[in-house]
C-alpha cells in the first residue's frame, strides 16, 4: 500500500476566499495549480481529502461532488485524518521540535487567505 498525504479542504483544495457559507455551500474555485499538484502526488502516495464539512452525509457528498466538479482526483474524503507521513493544511504551524516561542508563532498565525485578501484590498 502507498503511504498516505492527507490534505485539509478549505484553504488547501478549495480556495475559500469567500469565507464559510454553510457545510455544503461551497462557492470558490480550487486554489490555483492545486489539481495539477495533487495528480502529481498521486503517483506515489495515496492522497486523503479531510474535512470537518464531512461530519454529516451531505457535507462528504458536498465535497466529492466538488471535486468531481473540479476534475480533481483524490482517493478518500473523511473526516477525521488517518495516519499519514504528512499532513497538508492552510492552518497549521510547523512544530520544528523547540516548544520555544510556540505562543508567539500562534498569536501571529495567520492562514494564507487572509493575507491574500489583505494584498487584494491593499491594490486597490
Amino acid at each position: 500500500m502507498m503511504p498516505t498525504v492527507v490534505f485539509d479542504f478549505d484553504g488547501v483544495i478549495h480556495s475559500y476566499t469567500s469565507g464559510w457559507k454553510g457545510k455544503t455551500v461551497i462557492p470558490d474555485p480550487p486554489v490555483q495549480g492545486i489539481r495539477e499538484a495533487i495528480n502529481d502526488i498521486r503517483k506515489l502516495y495515496r492522497v486523503v481529502v479531510v474535512s470537518t464539512r464531512c461530519d454529516t452525509p451531505d457535507g462528504i457528498m458536498a465535497v466529492k461532488e466538488y471535486l468531481a466538479k473540479h476534475d480533481i482526483v483524490v482517493d478518500d474524503v473523511m473526516k477525521e485524518k488517518p495516519p499519514a507521513i504528512v499532513y497538508i493544511d492552510d492552518r497549521a504551524i510547523c512544530f520544528d521540535g523547540n516548544p520555544h516561542g510556540l505562543l508567539d508563532k500562534i498569536t501571529a498565525f495567520e492562514p494564507w487567505t487572509a493575507k491574500a485578501m489583505r494584498r487584494m484590498k491593499n491594490d486597490d
